[in-house]
């Protein structure tokens, strides 16, 4: 199989938002690959603090109106879409109106207290990514994951949508970021049973941990790559993730990136 297809899904990615070093990372990277002549996609989520007009979003109505559901309630997807400046890359922002539209944060509130429903937005995001791409009709070759809100992202591509002919042949790959919390998420596992996924399949969330949700993603994912050193603290109940190759945001960035894109497919 011959890369032809990247998909970046990220929490962020500069100039819409910049937090953390994700941004730079996602700046950097799709540009690099679309030189290269590769397709490229990016899916971010549309948190309120991204500024429709000032950034030019605009929604796509045929990607919108999907219905994600969670926990007996039912979330409406839309979808924008902006170009990053100077550059003909095109950035897909998943939106819900109560879950991040409405919100001027992005994990914790103005007084600086992680969402209750951060779990919540995580399934809705993943989610809303999968059904985007069912909408674009698009598959992709290398699917690269950037920020804990992708972690559920590999789980849910090869579990809850593996019968989808757009799903079958993606090789995925998780990011791991110093972007870890204490918090627990008591009522992540009882959400994700209900959408369709074996108590089996996700067993590491039992605990609802948040470390055991970054593990998850490095379980059901292809490769694994650390974005920058680990902090020994927050990541000292993962060894294997301190173990992960080393791909830091420098000059030989994108290049790395691409040797590890063609090794993973056997070229």
């Amino acid at each position: 199989m011959s890369l032809q297809r990247i998909l970046y899904v990220a929490s962020e990615v500069a100039p819409f938002l910049e937090t953390s070093l994700i941004a730079s990372c996602l700046r950097k990277l799709p540009e690099a690959m679309q030189h290269k002549q590769l397709d490229v996609r990016i899916i971010v989520p549309k948190f309120g603090v991204i500024h429709d007009r000032l950034n030019r979003l605009h929604e796509v109505l045929r990607l919108s109106g999907n219905i994600v559901s969670i926990d007996a309630a039912a979330y409406a997807i839309t979808v924008k879409v902006s170009t990053i400046p100077n550059v003909r890359l095109q950035v897909y922002f998943v939106d819900n109106e109560v879950l991040f539209g409405c919100r001027k944060a992005v994990f914790q509130d103005a007084s600086n207290y992680f969402f209750a429903d951060n779990d919540l937005r995580m399934i809705f995001f993943c989610m809303g990514v999968m059904e985007t791409l069912k909408k674009l009709e698009w598959e992709a070759d290398v699917v690269h994951c950037h920020g804990w809100i992708t972690s559920l992202l590999p789980l849910f591509w090869k579990k809850l949508y593996q019968q989808h002919a757009l799903f079958t042949k993606a090789k995925l790959i998780t990011t791991l970021y110093n972007t870890t919390y204490s918090n627990h998420f008591p009522l992540l596992a009882n959400r994700i049973e209900k959408i369709g996924i074996s108590v089996e399949d996700m067993a590491l969330l039992a605990t609802g941990n948040f470390c055991n949700i970054i593990e998850l993603a490095m379980q059901y994912s292809d490769l694994v790559l650390r974005g920058e050193m680990l902090n020994e603290a927050e990541f000292k109940k993962l060894p294997k993730a301190q173990a992960c190759l080393l791909v830091p945001n420098d000059e030989q960035y994108s290049a790395r990136c691409l040797a590890l894109y063609h090794e993973l497919l056997g070229e």
